[in-house]
């Protein structure tokens, strides 16, 4: 950077009086700390590298406090690079502030493929280091493998699934599998049944891989028991808000089978706690239904967890998340962004596969394209619904997708309300009512949704004296 880059970087750490996910500053006056290392690593080890300032005290309120001697403390720095694997290639700069020198080190960031680096002292495990804001933490045993895995090309979803045996896969479900696949890769046709599957790692050595027992098993959680879906809806924003009668779930699910038959139930689970309107065009006067949330990037967000997520041993003990709030839909898997790709890139670029078996297999079964169409469809389909775009991230390994609602408007009434007032020109049950709106609970149904118009008149009572009369019904006032 140049020297002006470098006293604006100082002023706006002067100005927030922090340091930052990229920069970390040392005083440094006398010459440059002995461990570096945990910097150098992080910094490393993240896309966009970081920034070492020597010459700002923290503690003084990030005052110019200067280096005496700054051939010797870059020296000294260039010293310590030396001693990371792979070894660390800083950039200085010198600038002069307020007549002192302050010295900079750009640490760029190691190729994925050559990740973690680390402090050869300390070895692998214990010497590799993440950034978390503006400290370094040290990496997790599973964030050390997540890099190897990439680098060494790990290959999770073909290891073999002990205790395993053929019987444990569904004839019917392989064979299938089979015809469409000769039938699509017609030079596997004059092979015998069991050569394809051993060549597309369906089996290894006769054994039943990953990949097998999660498209074709029985029952595939009997030898992977948290290799599923823990689905809940939630009555509020944040997990641990109740409904009135203390549940802190209206529907709480743990969804199992393969891969195919997951994504079904979680795409059911979905479209049974949230709302489904019935809208009439305007235009035409025909009747159509609207559900809170396009179900076809549903979809495409739980085939992208099912397929995507971490499937190694580190992984075992956790299930993919999916969170219904009153406000979002959230999905969780196992593993963070894999490879080379990003945030930023996601949709735009070809990414590397972590699961390449398992997402070739369910393109033959004609479940997903794998053309990575699946985050543009997302996208595409949250605008043509009227919402926001997905939100995504990628922390602490694991990756998750983001549905939001629209904040209903404050002023005149909104769909709900209004669909809810011409459901009850006729008096209505709160079962009827619950059912309207697609809810299982009644009590939620009611405060959420009705109990507001009853505040504001818009809904009165039959039994007004007695509201929790088992004979109430509801009805919307007459104008």
């Amino acid at each position: 950077m140049f020297e002006k880059d470098l006293k604006e970087i100082i002023n706006k750490i002067q100005n927030v009086q922090a340091e930052f996910q990229t920069i970390e500053v040392k005083k440094s006056k006398s010459g440059a700390p002995e461990k570096l290392y945990d910097t150098l690593s992080s910094f490393s080890n993240q896309d966009d590298g970081g920034i070492i300032i020597f010459g700002i005290s923290e503690s003084d309120g990030f005052e110019v406090t200067g280096v005496n001697d700054v051939q010797a403390l870059q020296k000294s720095v260039m010293e310590q690079c030396e001693q990371m694997e792979p070894a660390v290639r800083a950039v200085f700069t010198v600038a002069e502030i307020n007549g002192k020198n302050v010295v900079s080190a750009e640490i760029p960031p190691v190729d994925v493929a050559e990740r973690p680096c680390f402090y050869k002292g300390k070895g692998r495990i214990r010497g590799s280091y993440v950034r978390v804001g503006d400290a370094d933490k040290p990496m997790t045993e599973y964030e050390v493998y997540s890099y190897e895995a990439y680098r060494k090309k790990y290959r999770d979803d073909i290891r073999i699934a002990e205790r395993a045996d053929m019987s444990s896969l569904d004839s019917t479900k392989l064979g299938e599998y089979l015809v469409k696949l000769k039938l699509h890769k017609r030079n596997l046709s004059s092979l015998d049944d069991s050569a394809i599957l051993e060549l597309m790692s369906i089996t290894g050595s006769g054994k039943p891989t990953l990949a097998a027992e999660l498209l074709f098993g029985l029952y595939p959680q009997a030898f992977f028991p948290q290799f599923g879906i823990i689905a809940v809806s939630i009555p509020g924003t944040e997990i641990g808000e109740t409904d009135t009668d203390g549940s802190r779930f209206i529907d709480n699910q743990r969804i199992e089978g393969t891969i195919p038959e997951m994504l079904d139930s979680a795409v059911q689970f979905v479209r049974k706690n949230t709302k489904n309107r019935t809208i009439i065009d305007p235009d035409t006067g025909k009747r159509r239904d609207k559900t809170d949330y396009p179900m076809n990037s549903v979809r495409e967000a739980v085939l992208n967890a099912l397929v995507h997520r971490d499937y190694s041993i580190h992984t075992e003990g956790m299930p993919i998340r999916l969170c219904i709030f009153t406000d979002r839909l959230e999905i969780s898997n196992p593993g963070g962004l894999y490879g080379r790709i990003t945030i930023d890139s996601l949709g735009k670029v070809q990414p590397d596969t972590r699961n390449p078996v398992l997402a070739s297999a369910l393109e033959t079964l004609e479940i997903t394209e794998n053309r990575y169409s699946g985050i543009p469809t997302m996208r595409r389909e949250m605008k043509a619904h009227g919402l926001p775009e997905p939100e995504f991230s990628s922390l602490h390994g694991e990756f998750s997708v983001c549905f939001r609602l629209l904040a209903e408007r404050t002023s005149g009434y909104d769909d709900r309300t209004t669909d809810i007032l011409g459901f009850c020109r006729i008096p209505r049950t709160r079962n009827e009512l619950a059912k309207h709106l697609g809810l299982n609970s009644v009590t939620y149904a009611i405060k959420k949704y009705v109990q507001p118009l009853i505040d504001e008149g818009l809904i009165q009572l039959s039994v007004p004296e007695a509201p929790s009369s088992p004979n109430q019904k509801y009805y919307a006032r007459k104008s």
